[in-house]
């Protein structure tokens, strides 16, 4: 059977032992939350600072060859640029070391992309074309022995041929037969090729 509700008033003393006991418990509670999220924060790893976001660090621009017009130490069509996280940052650089950084400091490299060159010069190939590929020359130049061989015995495919080489090789689609790119100003008239592959994302086209 249930205990009867105290029948009386409650007097002043009994009610403030009763908001005394309510704010220590609220006290104890909010101490053991704020405790927990400081020992949650506490134990968060720093990043890495390659991980670090847009705007919170700077690149230099890539050191580029004279001779290849690519970025110094390109390997596998991929070159390293230093990158500087901005200052008070706080990340663990390439070494794996946490560092607070000032601004001055290299905290990562990052990839970029580069292009095999193998000695075919751009220009060059395009005067050949323009001036000697009735002869065949530009055909030679850039390795097709056979097609610069017909193009000498036939003049240039009564001029057609030629006409239609200079337009391949001036729109880069006719390359060195080694496969490698072209030697072109790093600033110049480069041709990036867009394909469609099954990795490429198709953005759903939304009509009104």
């Amino acid at each position: 059977m249930a205990a009867p509700w105290p029948a009386g008033p409650v007097s002043p003393e009994s009610s403030a032992v009763q908001f005394r006991g309510l704010l220590w418990f609220v006290v104890f509670t909010t101490g053991s939350w704020s405790a927990a999220a400081t020992a949650a924060a506490g134990s968060e790893e720093t990043l890495k600072c390659e991980d670090l976001k847009m705007g919170q660090y700077i690149c230099k621009g890539p050191i580029i060859n004279d001779a290849t017009q690519e970025p110094v130490n390109c390997t596998n069509y991929t070159a390293h640029v230093p990158c500087f996280p901005a200052p008070n940052i706080t990340c663990k650089d390439s070494s794996g070391n946490e560092t607070h950084f000032t601004g001055s400091e290299v905290g990562f490299l990052k990839p970029i992309p580069c292009r095999n060159v193998n000695g075919y010069s751009y220009k060059v190939a395009v005067a050949l074309s323009l001036f000697l590929g009735w002869l065949g020359a530009d055909r030679f130049y850039l390795g097709y022995p056979a097609l610069g061989l017909l193009k000498f015995c036939t003049v240039g495919f009564c001029g057609i041929g030629s006409l239609i080489d200079f337009i391949l090789i001036s729109m880069q689609i006719v390359g060195p037969s080694d496969g490698s790119s072209y030697i072109i100003d790093y600033y110049g008239a480069r041709l990036t090729r867009l394909s469609i592959t099954n990795e490429t994302f198709r953005k759903t086209q939304l009509y009104p």
